[in-house]
């Protein structure tokens, strides 16, 4: 009887012993349910989704500045330093946040989307259906979305540097499109030159037309003049009359002067006498009329000289804003070609020889943590309830 006992005892505790683990388990589940539940299923759901679903992504990487073409690179990153202290930026650091700011723009979504076949290369085979795009036909919108999580501008104000990078999944993909981007900035700093370009010219090439019109009425008006006057050269023709009055002036002086002389030796009722006499008188008449034609009143050579002389000024006045015009216009062209934009880059885009993305790890980590501490927190506040109650 003795021997029976002690074979069932051992029986029992041997099943016991074999029970007991799986009630501490069963014990631990039920006491853990909740943090098995919140934490350890979507921590292991999603490393199930990283390791096993999730498409390797390929990023390619390139760097480049925009700068003036009268800045020089240590000037420039010193100014940039110091207009960075006083909240301001330089013209070149403007443009490179104008390019930023287009590289991620509608615009150069829908460059690359003509251009690239961006959609395709977001819609490859291989990408998982939570990383591809969702449709072949996105709309703008939706396509911009999703671009600017796969496409990363950032513009570095202190040096003035863009870094662009591009995740595809392929390699190949991000450099087509990392290129293309880069090739779509130059051609975006390309058109802020040429708009800069006729902007700065634009003034001083409407003056210039401005001045040639000024030159063609004043020639005009010349030719007019000399037209309705039958007159080539008013000054010359002027010069002309003052010597043929300064002539005939000396001449009736000689011919006064010998009739004074011949008053005494000759009678006036004298042929030699009554010669001189009209002699005189005629040379009176022509002094009288020749100098009335040359300062009278009416329309005389001294009338004729001053609108001449007015109209030469001003076509001499247009003829010199005509030369300053043509000089600011030839100025402000150099000074718009010192103020020429170009992209430097500084970094060539690479071709990934690895996936970088997704960061599985950090991603897991950083969800089971948070996850963790979500979870502390609501059992703090739960317990802090219960006690409350109590």
């Amino acid at each position: 009887m003795h021997g029976v006992s002690s074979s069932s005892s051992y029986t029992v505790d041997t099943e016991l012993d074999k029970r007991r683990p799986l009630e501490r388990l069963g014990d631990a589940v039920r006491r853990w349910r909740k943090l098995l539940l919140l934490v350890g299923l979507p921590t292991a759901l999603l490393a199930f989704y990283l390791f096993a679903i999730a498409s390797d992504q390929y990023e390619s990487e390139a760097h480049f500045i925009v700068r003036a073409s009268s800045e020089s690179p240590s000037v420039g990153s010193g100014l940039g330093q110091i207009l960075s202290l006083t909240g301001g930026l330089s013209p070149a650091q403007a443009e490179s946040m104008s390019v930023s700011d287009y590289l991620s723009s509608h615009d150069a979504v829908g460059a690359l989307r003509a251009s690239a076949a961006l959609v395709e290369r977001f819609r490859r085979p291989e990408a998982d259906p939570l990383s591809r795009l969702a449709s072949d036909q996105p709309t703008a919108e939706a396509l911009l979305r999703y671009y600017r999580r796969h496409v990363d501008v950032a513009f570095d104000s202190q040096t003035g540097i863009t870094t662009l990078r591009v995740r595809t999944f392929r390699p190949e993909d991000s450099l087509v499109i990392i290129t293309r981007l880069l090739a779509l900035g130059e051609k975006r700093v390309n058109a802020l030159n040429r708009r800069a370009y006729d902007d700065m010219l634009a003034v001083s090439r409407r003056q210039l037309v401005e001045a040639e019109e000024a030159v063609a009425k004043a020639q005009a008006r010349m030719t007019r003049f000399r037209q309705g006057r039958r007159n080539f050269d008013p000054p010359a023709s002027g010069e002309a009359q003052i010597r043929l009055v300064s002539n005939l002036t000396a001449s009736l002086a000689a011919a006064r002067a010998q009739l004074a002389s011949m008053a005494g030796a000759v009678a006036p009722s004298s042929p030699q006498y009554v010669a001189m006499a009209a002699r005189v008188r005629a040379l009176e008449a022509q002094v009288g009329a020749q100098s009335g034609r040359l300062a009278g009143n009416g329309r005389t050579m001294a009338s004729d000289l001053g609108a001449y002389e007015e109209l030469r000024l001003r076509q001499d006045f247009a003829a010199k804003r005509y030369a300053a015009s043509a000089a600011a216009v030839e100025k402000a062209r150099e000074q718009a070609q010192k103020q020429q934009l170009f992209v430097v880059r500084v970094v060539e885009p690479n071709l990934a020889q690895k996936p970088l993305y997704p960061k599985r790890w950090t991603i897991l980590a950083t969800v089971f943590c948070g996850l963790l501490l979500l979870y502390g927190i609501g059992w703090l506040i739960a317990a802090g309830v219960k006690e409350h109650a109590a």
